[in-house]
């Protein structure tokens, strides 16, 4: 039980190291636009 218990620790500790590469090294960074839409106020 214990080795388990152990490896499921090591593959949480693994996974969490894994996310904070990724996140660190990946551009997660959204791609900035400039939008423009004409928008219609007090429409009847």
């Amino acid at each position: 039980m214990r080795r388990i218990l152990r490896g499921i620790i090591y593959l949480a500790v693994l996974g969490a190291a894994a996310l904070a590469g990724y996140a660190w090294f990946a551009d997660l960074a959204p791609e900035r636009s400039e939008r423009r839409q004409p928008v219609v106020l007090d429409a009847r």
